[in-house]
């Protein structure tokens, strides 16, 4: 058995884990772990960094030293013996597709392997539920100063095909289709389906709804910029104030 396969069933008599629970937290499969624990087996460098994060255990002492208890519990205290007084919350790990990705995900979306290799993306969303994230390439969801920006993420939960027929229009969604990912307002119309942007100088797109691989609803997003708070009359104040204070110091 490999310092590593110790140390992570040491983990888990410190947190009280059965190896199913384990392997749940990582997406591994209860065999997987199994295999580590007993040195058949040697995990993906990405494995060992993600459970060495977690716990927040450096990646060298999880595979060059037989770890104690007492080291365990140093490392994280919140790593404690009684389930009983600690409830973890669970959070849902959702796949990404990148920027870098979106013509790989297109080809092989219902792909197991492909999808595991995705990077991972873990909120405290609804369980049960099959959720993906997809980057913002584009200002096609833009309207003046408001909407979703490029290198935005919106995280949206899957439409069955079979919901397509009585699906509302006006929906935001991201369709994955053969050669591109779409990220628009979605209207049917008999056999077709109309992807209306919120841009008003860009065209909409028009397909047959078998053209659709998958369809998924925008439910939440990360925005990577800092929101306008407040009043925007108030802030407009403020930075007149500040231009006003600027030339006062200059004079």
């Amino acid at each position: 058995m490999s310092f590593f396969g110790r140390n992570i069933k040491k983990i888990r008599g410190v947190k009280g884990l059965s190896q199913k629970s384990f392997a749940e937290l990582f997406d591994l499969k209860r065999p997987t772990l199994g295999a580590y624990e007993e040195g058949r087996s040697e995990p993906k460098i990405e494995t060992i960094i993600k459970i060495a994060n977690y716990f927040s255990i450096s990646i060298d002492s999880m595979l060059t030293s037989d770890l104690t208890v007492n080291e365990l519990l140093r490392f994280k205290e919140d790593l404690i013996l009684d389930d009983s007084v600690y409830t973890k919350e669970s959070f849902v790990n959702i796949p990404y597709v990148s920027e870098k990705n979106i013509e790989s995900y297109c080809k092989h979306y219902n792909n197991p392997s492909f999808l595991n290799d995705l990077s991972i993306i873990s909120i405290p969303v609804e369980i049960g539920k099959t959720f993906r994230a997809f980057t913002v390439t584009n200002l096609e969801m833009t309207d003046h100063d408001k909407g979703l920006y490029p290198k935005d993420i919106v995280i949206a939960e899957k439409v069955k095909e079979e919901d397509f027929e009585s699906y509302g229009n006006g929906e935001v969604v991201i369709a994955v289709l053969e050669k591109e990912i779409i990220l628009r307002k979605i209207y049917f119309i008999s056999d077709k389906v109309v992807f209306k942007a919120e841009h008003k100088n860009i065209d909409e797109k028009i397909f047959s709804k078998t053209d659709i691989k998958e369809l998924w609803q925008a439910k939440y997003t990360f925005i990577k910029r800092l929101p306008e708070i407040g009043d925007e009359v108030e802030n407009k104040l403020l930075f007149l104030e500040k231009e006003l204070l600027k030339l006062k110091n200059r004079g």
